[in-house]
Formats: structure tokens, C-alpha cells, sequence
């Protein structure tokens, strides 16, 4: 530029010397040249000045720019703030550039990911308070403007943590509004109501099918479910409560009046709830109005049939219970005997249901004390058996010794039963000793007196005891008198020195059964008695052929047992006084 300019001057001089210019033309339009010039570089330094005035702001707003979205975004460029002070306008304009298109395509992302979830946040806020649509929605609309000068990553971490927690609840509450509907569909199948009719008074679309129903979960509809189910469970026990003391009821005239089978089975499903809690009774329409008026129905037929065969059916509990009382010895109480029973019927002054569970009470008491008496009867029994071996064997032994071993079909088997009845008689003592103590253990448990056929069993024992000594001592007296008797004999003999005819004593008769056993037939002494019979459980007859109410401080004899204690007394006192004068 400088060559040419100086070679273009210097051809200027050349033509102003060839046309002959002065030195002051030539400097005047040299000065001309100049401020031609001057003008020239000022208009290029204005439009250079205007250049770096539009670089600078163009680089004031694309860092202001840069700051405002690095701040929203929550990033900063340190790089960039290094680089200020040395680089120039376009070394700067040329760094931002780049990064601010990079910070506006990431706060494009930023803007979607923030709007993605801050619609998802208000779309579960509009249905938990109840908004199905956008236009139901109110001023609750969405506005992302309100949310652009804070794009941070905390930001939107705090965000999706919201939405995280209402997802939560919206999954809670689809739960709860899932299992409310549940339950009231169980309930109104249980109760037998309409399920489409009782969840529209709730909301009409919670009956139908498919996804669209879950998004009600405002608290209104969880409150209105809440308060179907518990209107309904409440229901349930009320109904639950009635049809059980139906069923009681049935089940007791059921029992009473011996239904059959096939008049129980229509109600069958209905006898399952009386032991069941209230949330086991799931079986359709149980609790319904209609099974609920039949089973009452059923009761009211069954209570009207009751009165007519009511007296039939108290007689007939008394007689099961005065056989259970028969078979185990026991007295029946007397307060509901059938005389009573008869009159209170007739006078009704008593419900026949109430004498009827009276009585099987007592049937049910009877049968209780039937077990615990069980060990002791069967001792009883043994001991009884015991006696009646001894009685036979009492009876065989009074036939007389010569005719004991007379030949005849069956007399071994007699000798057989003897030996083992003599057996059986060595534990007779112990076996009453043992009975006795097992009684008192009993009545101390029990803490009341063991009664047989009405006395004590006890004294019954005691008496026995003293009856079987005395039985002993007559044994024995009579086998002294035997023994004087033959003394006698003896005596007359030397003293007449003839042999008197000998009298037997004793006679029997012999007869065989079928089986060739020998049976006894007693026949009273010389002496003009008989040998005593033990009292045991056969001799006392009562009004049910066992025991009779004989006072238990003595052992109750019969005259002719009376009299042959006497003649026996008397015999040996005779006998003995005779022998004393033969040896004077």
C-alpha cells in the first residue's frame, strides 16, 4: 500500500511539473488530498468503532446468555472465565458460541425431562383430589414458565422424588380403593344385595371393567368406600347375630323333636356359622333376607309342632335318665320326676323347653358321674361275683360227705368250680378292704358320699364285714355242736353199751341240670335251725330289686335266722351242761 501510494504521488508531481502547477497549488491540493484522507480513515474507524461495538454486544448477550442458562442449569464454565481477559472480542464471540448452543439444546432436554415429570405430578394431584379431565382441572393448569429459572439437576431430582411419593400413594390408594371393592362385592354376595346398586351411590364407574376405574382414588371415594364397608360389615354382625340365635334355636328343636336328616338338610349350609367367626362366613346369600326369613319360618313350625309333642318328648328324656340312673345304681332327682313333669306340662307354668334342658342336664350330669364311678362299679361287680360264689359254695358244702363224692354225671365239674370258688372266697376280705379304700379316695374327690341304689356304699361294705364275722362265729359254733353231738354218742355208748341208731342230721336231695352240675336243696338241721345267709349286694331288695334303705348301724337278720342263733345257743349250753354231769 505504501508503494503505491508514494508511486502514485510521485506521478502526480510528474503531471503537475509537465502542466506547470505552483508550489502553492500544489500544496493546496495536496492539503486537499490529505483531509480527502483524514475523511476517509475517520468513516473507517467509525464503521470499525460500530463493528466492535456490535461484537461486544452480541458477546455480552451470549455470555449473559450463557450465565443465565448455566445458572438454571445449575453448571458452570471455568474454562471460560479464564479465557476473558486475554482473548479478543471474536476469540470470545467464537468460544461462547458453541456453548451456548449446547446449553440450549441441553436445557431443551432439561425443559422436556422437568415437563414430562412435573405433568405426571399434576396429573396424579388432579386425581387424587378427584379431577377426571383437564377441564375439571380448574386453575391447577400446568405452567413451565414458573419452573425455567431453576433447571438444576437438584431441581429436578426434588422433583422426581415428588413424583416417586405420589406414585406411591396413587399405588396405596389403588390398593385400598381395589380391596374396598372387593370387600363390598364379598359382603353383597354374603348379604345377597345388589353390587352394581351399592357401588353407584359411591361412583358409577367403579362396577366397570378395565383400567379406567383405578384412576378414582380422591379421597372422597376412598371415604364413601370406607364407610360402604363398614355400613355393610355392620350389617353383617347384625344379621350374623339373628341368624345364629335362629339357628340355636333350631338346632335345639332339631334335638328335641328328632328331625331327620331330610328335614335338616335344606339348612345345612346355615349350621357352619355357629362356630365360625364373622370373617369365615363367606358362602353366597347366606346372610340374605329370604335364607333368614326361612330359617325363621322353619323355627315358628318347628316351635307351634314342639307344644303338641312336648309332653312325649319330656317323658321320654326322664326315661333315658332314669335308665342311665338304673343301670348305674344311682337315684334320679326326684325335681323332675314324671308326675312333676305330667303336672307342670298340663298346668304350663314351666316352658316344656326349660324342663327339657333340665333334664338333660341331668342326663348329661348322670352320664359324667356314670365315668367317674365306672372303676369302683366294676369292683363292685367283682365283689359281687365273689358272693355269689360264696353263697353256692355255703349250699355245697352243707350236702354231706357221703353223698359229696356219690357218682353222677357232672360231680367233677362241681369239685372244679368248688376249688376255684374257694379261691375267689380267700380274697373276698382284701377285695372289701381295697373297695372300701378306693370308695373314701372317691368321696374325698368328689367331696360327697358314694351312694349304691340309695345307701351308702360304704356302710353296705361295713355291713357286710360284720355280717360275714358273725357268719364265721356261727360256722364255728355249729362245728363245736357237731363235735359235742358226736361226744355224746360216744357217751351213750359206753354207758348202755348198745350203739343208738344213728340219725342223720341232715338230709338233702340231689338233682342234676342239664349240664350235670349238682344243685343243693337245704333243709333245715336236727337242731331246728339253718345255717345263716351273708348279706351281701342280692339281699337287699329295694324298690328296684338291689338295695333297701334298712338302718345301716346293724345287720338286718330274719326271724327264722333269729330263732337258729338262739336254738344254736341254747344246744350248746344243753350239750355242755350234760357232758359236765357224765364226768361227775
Amino acid at each position: 500500500m505504501e508503494r503505491s501510494c508514494a508511486s502514485l504521488l510521485k506521478e502526480l508531481e510528474a503531471i503537475w511539473k509537465e502542466m506547470g502547477e505552483s508550489e502553492e497549488d500544489k500544496d493546496l491540493m495536496l492539503l486537499e488530498l490529505e483531509r480527502e484522507c483524514l475523511l476517509v480513515y475517520g468513516r473507517k474507524v467509525e464503521e470499525a468503532s460500530k463493528l466492535r461495538a456490535q461484537l461486544h454486544h452480541s458477546l455480552v448477550i451470549k455470555e449473559a446468555e450463557v450465565s443465565a442458562l448455566m445458572a438454571s442449569l445449575g453448571e458452570h464454565n471455568l474454562e471460560l472465565q479464564m479465557e476473558k481477559k486475554s482473548a479478543s472480542l471474536k476469540k470470545r464471540l467464537a468460544l461462547v458460541t458453541p456453548l451456548l448452543e449446547d446449553l440450549r439444546v441441553r436445557k431443551e432436554e432439561r425443559v422436556k425431562q422437568f415437563s414430562d415429570v412435573l405433568l405426571q405430578i399434576r396429573k396424579l394431584r388432579m386425581e387424587k383430589a378427584g379431577y377426571c379431565s383437564e377441564s375439571n382441572a380448574g386453575n391447577s393448569s400446568f405452567n413451565m414458565e414458573d419452573h425455567e429459572h431453576d433447571l438444576s439437576i437438584r431441581k429436578l431430582t426434588d422433583f422426581q422424588t415428588q413424583l416417586q411419593v405420589l406414585q406411591k400413594e396413587k399405588s396405596d390408594r389403588l390398593h385400598k380403593v381395589i380391596e374396598y371393592v372387593n370387600d363390598i362385592h364379598s359382603l353383597c354376595a354374603v348379604l345377597g344385595l345388589d353390587f352394581r346398586k351399592i357401588v353407584d351411590e359411591v361412583h358409577p364407574s367403579l362396577h366397570e371393567a378395565g383400567l379406567e376405574r383405578y384412576t378414582y382414588i380422591s379421597d372422597s371415594i376412598l371415604d364413601g368406600l370406607t364407610q360402604v364397608v363398614l355400613k355393610l360389615k355392620k350389617e353383617k354382625e347384625v344379621r350374623l347375630q339373628k341368624l345364629r340365635e335362629t339357628m340355636e334355636s333350631l338346632l335345639k328343636l332339631w334335638n328335641m323333636m328328632d328331625s331327620s336328616e331330610q328335614e335338616r338338610k335344606p339348612f345345612e349350609k346355615l349350621t357352619c356359622i355357629l362356630g365360625s367367626l364373622n370373617q369365615n362366613v363367606t358362602l353366597t346369600e347366606v346372610l340374605s333376607l329370604e335364607t333368614m326369613e326361612q330359617a325363621e319360618a322353619e323355627v315358628q313350625r318347628l316351635t307351634e309342632l314342639k307344644t303338641s309333642r312336648m309332653k312325649e318328648i319330656v317323658l321320654k328324656r326322664r326315661l333315658e335318665l332314669e335308665e342311665i340312673c338304673r343301670e348305674a345304681h344311682l337315684e334320679p332327682d326326684m325335681s323332675t320326676s314324671l308326675e312333676k313333669c305330667i303336672a307342670l306340662i298340663e298346668s304350663d307354668l314351666v316352658d316344656s323347653s326349660e324342663l327339657v334342658a333340665t333334664i338333660e342336664a341331668q342326663i348329661l350330669k348322670a352320664k359324667e358321674e356314670v365315668l367317674s364311678r365306672k372303676e369302683i362299679m366294676d369292683k363292685i361287680n367283682k365283689w359281687m361275683a365273689a358272693c355269689d360264689e360264696e353263697n353256692w359254695l355255703d349250699e355245697y358244702n352243707q350236702v354231706q360227705d357221703e353223698n359229696r363224692y356219690m357218682a353222677g354225671r357232672g360231680a367233677h365239674l362241681n369239685l372244679k368250680r368248688a376249688e376255684k370258688a374257694r379261691v375267689i372266697i380267700s380274697k373276698l376280705p382284701a377285695m372289701v378292704d381295697n373297695l372300701i379304700t378306693r370308695t373314701f379316695v372317691w368321696e374325698d374327690e368328689h367331696n360327697m358320699p358314694f351312694f349304691y341304689d340309695g345307701v351308702r356304699l360304704v356302710s353296705i361294705l361295713e355291713e357286710y364285714k360284720l355280717s360275714r364275722l358273725k357268719k364265721e362265729q356261727q360256722k364255728k359254733l355249729l362245728r363245736d355242736q357237731k363235735k359235742l353231738q358226736s361226744l355224746l354218742l360216744a357217751e351213750k355208748e359206753s354207758i348202755y353199751g348198745s350203739k343208738p341208731s344213728q340219725r342223720k342230721s341232715n338230709s338233702f336231695n340231689r338233682r342234676t341240670n342239664g349240664s350235670g352240675f349238682m344243685t343243693p336243696i337245704i333243709r333245715q338241721n336236727s337242731l331246728g335251725g339253718r345255717t345263716p345267709e351273708l348279706l351281701t349286694p342280692h339281699s337287699y331288695s329295694g324298690p328296684r330289686g338291689r338295695f333297701s334303705t334298712t338302718p345301716l348301724n346293724f345287720v338286718a337278720l330274719s326271724k327264722e335266722d333269729t330263732s337258729l342263733s338262739s336254738a344254736s345257743l341254747s344246744g350248746s349250753e344243753l350239750g355242755f351242761g350234760f357232758h359236765a354231769q357224765l364226768q361227775i
